[in-house]
């Protein structure tokens, strides 16, 4: 088994939806993904503008409804494989709160144009060579992936 985090600020609208779909693609995995905000109100709701488009994607309505947003702490970062902030004020945050884990944190759309380069075969050897414990599988990949930093162009501003 491995962990995802995904951050967000109130955790009622972007980390929760992305922790929905990505459980619902890497379930199978064996991925447990959470989300939590850096400000808001614990315990508040998915916004229904969110919980729609999670049921869109095929998520199932009573699975966008369970949600509950949580604060997130420093301790919520030490387990996770791979920590994933939707705005760089978030991940500025994850840094903070856990400076050594910077090869296995990024934004969403940081990590989508980082790992675009790489194909399967380089991700595969890297997850390889970490051994068969998925959660160093998936550290090993984050850290391929944040090889590229530096590297790989910039998104347009």
């Amino acid at each position: 088994m491995f962990e995802i985090l995904t951050v967000c600020t109130g955790n009622i609208c972007r980390s929760p939806l992305a922790q929905l779909l990505l459980d619902a693609q890497l379930a199978p995995l064996g991925a447990r993904v959470s989300s939590a905000g850096t400000r808001g109100a614990a315990g508040t709701t998915m916004t229904p503008e969110a919980v729609q488009l999670a049921t869109d994607a095929g998520i199932p309505l009573e699975s966008a409804a369970a949600h509950r947003a949580r604060y997130l702490t420093e301790a919520m970062t030490d387990g996770p494989a791979l920590l994933l902030a939707m705005t760089r004020e978030h991940r500025r945050t994850l840094a903070e709160y856990a400076p050594g884990r910077l090869r296995h944190t990024f934004t969403v759309r940081e990590f989508a144009r980082l790992s675009a380069p790489l194909d399967d075969a380089t991700i595969t050897e890297a997850a390889d060579a970490a051994g068969p414990d998925p959660r160093d599988r998936v550290r090993a990949m984050a850290a391929a992936v944040a090889s590229y930093r530096g590297v790989a162009e910039p998104l347009a501003d």
